[in-house]
């Protein structure tokens, strides 16, 4: 065999997707090999909601550009429009970690968690969101005074959007 047919082998064993081949001259022994392809699993990971909030409020306080926003996140229009609507002076903003409907008290007929003016501490309850059926504690981040409410209660509200500014 000469190095054309040996090149014109490997060809044919590369175009059709062989993964071993096995030749013998002598009394002429040939083995073809074809293993499945297993199927990839590719995985995608989303930021940490810690971070994605984070960059988010950078971004709506005009600390950084849309584009710094990781790749593939898009701002919410609810952020975007509550953003717009409330200049966020400060750079203590708690945003919501999902979607949801946000509630600022335990029951209709309960005094709300929190309202401006309301000094806070670390892992207090601000408010509720309700997300399949599910209620949601949105505990405080921060030690401090709640500056402003930037959401009405049965608000519906996306994910990252500030919810209270404490200062």
């Amino acid at each position: 065999m000469n190095v054309d047919e040996i090149i014109k082998l490997m060809q044919a064993v590369s175009d059709n997707g062989l993964t071993s081949l096995e030749l013998k001259e002598g009394e002429l022994k040939l083995s073809l090999k074809r293993e499945k392809e297993m199927p990839q699993i590719v995985t995608v990971s989303a930021p940490s909601a810690d971070a994605a909030a984070v960059q988010m409020a950078a971004v709506q306080n005009g600390l950084a550009g849309p584009s710094m926003m990781p790749q593939g996140m898009v701002m919410p229009q609810a952020a975007q429009d509550t953003a717009d609507r409330a200049d966020i002076g400060s750079d203590k903003v708690v945003a919501s970690p999902l979607v949801g409907t946000f509630y600022n008290a335990s029951s209709p007929d309960a005094a709300p968690f929190v309202q401006a003016g309301d000094t806070v501490k670390k892992g207090q309850v601000l408010g509720i969101i309700e997300a399949m059926k599910l209620m949601n504690e949105i505990e405080s981040e921060y030690d401090g005074i709640v500056e402003a409410v930037l959401v009405n209660n049965e608000e519906v509200v996306e994910y990252g959007q500030p919810l209270f500014r404490i200062k």
